[in-house]
């Protein structure tokens, strides 16, 4: 039995952001070479903290989706995942034993050696006719973000260039970034060749390939003309980014054998999570309500709606059968915003999932991450709760303002989030009798303040709370 994990950045105030390793665990799971593929979020939910307890095997591989190497991938994963880690990822990875499951974790998809494939088919969907014989020559241009906090993060950019350098297809491969020299803006002096194709090294779409990187070249669309460059004319073929290419699928994959090597039958049920599963399984087959929702069986399938459309015909709500299809429907309140944290009070209404047994535990994943494993583990006595403090330390970066929080700012933080929410904070040694294993709907245990919550801390402590800038969630 075989676990794959997704891991991406995920954003509070962003249901956009999250959307590649959605679509990459869809395609990875139709494959069904993994008995599970799982996802989590810096920012969302199950966060890093939360997704190794929803992993049903004791055998699981770690995945970061990001296009380099980096201070997420060193240092915010293996943190936050226990993985006793900080620096560097060895080519063959990290594996820990955590909590009798065997963990590896591996490099980030976008340094992968099969990576310039996907940068040269992405240029060949731009420019169809690229190594045809009398075609004029073309430069190609790979296009990174760059930083000057991290030395790694430029160069995948660099050995891309230069693998398809050695291809023969290109009269120049230029490695050109937003952010660092050389930058994107120097194009025109750099690049010689009256066609050039643009291939942005990044993981999305976003704004900086639909708004920065334009406006930084000059483009107009997917093809532009400069007829007076100081090379002479030059028509410039804009392509789509490498992190959105279906064969990323295929890149995720072959990391994830490689990380594997000989790794035999794969590993076991974790017990802790089937008695879980198996214990909610056994209340749905008789209707429950958890949360916010209610659950009830109907001739061998679930019908899962929100609570307060009790009563409301059927065909009046607007009825999903896939646990991707409600995802989608209650990742945003009634307002239209994105719900980072699923267990505050705004779930959309005016919807109905019809499931069968095999989709319901992946349905209740979508709806409450972690919220099974978790309460069942508290009422089994099992749950162990990380004090405020405990997380403050543990932050680096911008967020380690939080350490400074007194305990007043974070109650005060917490009355306007916490408030909302229906989960009991045991990490502000708040009491939790029953859970809804016990019947009680909203009886939901919080064994860590979220990183919304530890978002908001530092937005008090920097005197910026209530602002409006939200810019750093």
């Amino acid at each position: 039995m075989r676990s794959l994990v997704l891991i991406g950045h995920g954003s509070h105030l962003n249901g956009e952001s999250a959307g590649a390793v959605y679509r990459y665990a869809e395609l990875i799971r139709e494959r069904g070479l993994f008995d599970e593929v799982v996802e989590g979020y810096w920012k969302e939910e199950p966060s890093l903290r939360q997704v190794l307890k929803t992993t049903a095997s004791t055998d699981v591989t770690v995945i970061p989706m990001f296009i380099s190497e980096g201070y997420f991938t060193e240092t915010v994963i293996p943190r936050e995942m226990g993985l006793g880690h900080q620096g560097p990822v060895p080519p063959e990875g990290v594996a820990r034993v955590l909590g009798g499951k065997t963990v590896r974790y591996t490099l980030p998809y976008g340094v992968h050696s099969s990576m310039a494939d996907v940068i040269l088919e992405r240029a060949r969907e731009a420019l169809p006719d690229l190594g045809d014989e009398g075609t004029p020559p073309t430069a190609l241009v790979v296009l990174g973000h760059g930083t000057t906090r991290n030395e790694n993060s430029n160069r995948v950019v660099y050995e891309n260039a230069e693998r398809l350098r050695h291809t023969g297809l290109f009269a120049e491969v230029e490695a050109l970034f937003l952010d660092e020299e050389p930058k994107v803006g120097l194009w025109p002096e750099r690049v010689h060749a009256p066609r050039v194709v643009v291939v942005p090294f990044f993981a999305s779409e976003g704004w900086h390939t639909l708004e920065t990187i334009p406006e930084d070249m000059g483009l107009t669309g997917a093809v532009t003309e400069f007829p007076e460059n100081p090379h002479g004319p030059q028509t410039v073929y804009y392509a789509r980014p490498v992190g959105t290419h279906a064969r990323i699928a295929e890149v995720i994959l072959q990391l994830a054998e490689e990380a594997r090597g000989t790794g035999g039958r794969g590993g076991d049920e974790d017990r802790l999570h089937a008695q879980a599963w198996s214990a909610f399984m056994t209340m749905a087959r008789r209707g429950m309500r958890v949360g916010e929702v209610m659950i009830t069986p109907q001739l061998g399938m679930f019908e899962v709606r929100h609570a307060l459309d009790e009563g409301i015909p059927g065909g009046d709500l607007t009825t999903t059968v896939t646990p991707e299809g409600l995802r989608d429907q209650t990742r945003r309140d009634e307002g239209g915003h994105h719900r980072p944290v699923h267990t505050l009070r705004n779930m959309p209404r005016g919807w109905r999932a019809v499931l069968s047994e095999a989709d319901l535990p992946r349905a209740m994943h979508a709806l409450y991450p972690a919220i099974v494993e978790e309460g069942y583990a508290h009422q089994q006595h099992a749950l162990r709760a990380t004090p405020w403090a405990t997380t403050a330390r543990r932050q680096t970066g911008i967020y380690a303002k939080v350490q400074k929080a007194t305990p007043q700012q974070v109650e005060n933080v917490a009355e306007d989030v916490c408030s909302g929410c229906l989960r009991t904070r045991l990490w502000a040694s708040e009491q939790l009798a029953h859970t809804f294993f016990d019947g009680v709907p909203g009886a939901i245990p919080c064994a860590e303040a979220c990183t919304y919550l530890v978002a908001e801390v530092r937005e008090e402590v920097s005197g910026k709370r209530g602002s409006g800038s939200g810019h750093s969630h």
